[in-house]
């Protein structure tokens, strides 16, 4: 279960703002989603000196230089790592992990997989804009097939990977998905997140103007008919409540008409999240432009995090055998001594 609300400091938007000129092509995506993680956690209140952010590398990756908190600008994809260590050493620490969809799921893929399984209590965010933007445009593990790249010339034949069914397989306690330019939806994403006391990722569709400029715009110009707002207790709607999505006799979700002429709200898939991982794939498997894409808390659940385990079993082994000697330790078992002829005894 979640802890109970911590008491909270009075912030404002320009407290969590760093003396550094942030620097990302003008038009970027990143713009929007930085202004909106310092304006929610301002509201929310969050202590700045138990505040961590850690990166690892990639155009997002900057994000630690323009908090005015705590940073760790790590290696290519060892954000999660360094992050998992950082917690486990100081648990009361906030920490948040900022990482892109090649970053994340590339050569991160692994650190990423085992931080979620692990349950760490961290607020990943990945920004997901389908390319690599800071190495110049290669196509990245989101991107869709076919995409025309510097490093896929005559398009890309790699079936893209679903950040949101990956997190799921992997144990993340807490999904959710949000665009970049929906700051009022991020940051209740944003705030649900930071509650959470578990692993929790949050996919952002984000823009790059310069290397895959309006990959997400029918989705984002569109919303009414292009997103599928997910609200706890409530059937999957969207298009004004005109249209909804049920459960095929396949078990393949499709799209219906609802009303008068069509199927009742009770027909409807209705959204729960906190039911089934069966449930949370199939929603995290519609995708544009097959279906509307989900938008919101797609799946929470509570489970035990790793660092509060780590530190029972300390505690529980102290109580059992006492405090160690670090000496007792170094002279334990087979040990000798070197003397300075080279002999040892």
């Amino acid at each position: 279960m979640s802890d109970p609300a911590p008491k909270l400091v009075k912030l404002t938007k320009k407290d969590l703002e760093s003396d550094q000129d942030v620097r990302w092509c003008p038009g970027c995506g990143d713009y929007a989603i930085l202004a909106t993680v310092q304006r929610s956690l301002a509201q929310i209140g969050v202590k700045r000196e138990n505040t961590v952010f850690v990166s690892g590398i990639g155009c997002s990756s900057r994000f630690p230089y323009y908090m005015n908190t705590y940073g760790f600008h790590s290696i290519h994809g060892r954000a999660p790592a360094v992050a998992t260590g950082l917690k486990v050493a100081r648990p009361e620490l906030d920490i948040w992990v900022i990482t892109g969809d090649g970053d994340g799921l590339s050569i991160g893929g692994n650190h990423l997989l085992h931080a979620l399984r692990r349950n760490v209590e961290l607020k990943i965010i990945l920004f997901n804009n389908q390319i690599y933007g800071l190495t110049k445009g290669q196509y990245s593990p989101t991107s869709k097939l076919g995409t025309r790249s510097g490093s896929t010339p005559a398009g890309s034949i790699d079936h893209p990977v679903n950040p949101l069914q990956f997190a799921l397989g992997a144990g993340a306690t807490f999904l959710a998905r949000c665009t970049d330019t929906d700051a009022k939806g991020l940051g209740v994403i944003l705030e649900r997140a930071y509650r959470h006391k578990g692993s929790a990722l949050i996919e952002i569709l984000q823009n790059c103007p310069v290397f895959n400029d309006a990959i997400w715009d029918q989705v984002k110009d569109d919303p009414t008919n292009k997103q599928l707002p997910l609200v706890d207790g409530k059937p999957l709607t969207f298009a004004g409540g005109t249209m909804g999505v049920r459960l095929g006799s396949d078990l393949v979700p499709e799209i219906v008409k609802v009303g008068d002429d069509g199927v009742l709200p009770d027909q409807l898939l209705q959204h729960k999240e906190r039911g089934s991982k069966a449930y949370a794939y199939l929603l995290a498997g519609m995708t544009h432009p097959d279906f509307p894409v989900p938008v919101g808390v797609l799946h929470t659940e509570d489970k035990p995090t790793y660092e509060s385990m780590a530190h029972q079993q300390i505690a529980d082994a102290r109580a059992k055998q006492g405090e160690g000697q670090l000496d007792k330790l170094l002279l334990s078992g087979m040990t000798w001594e070197v003397n300075a002829d080279g002999t040892r005894h």
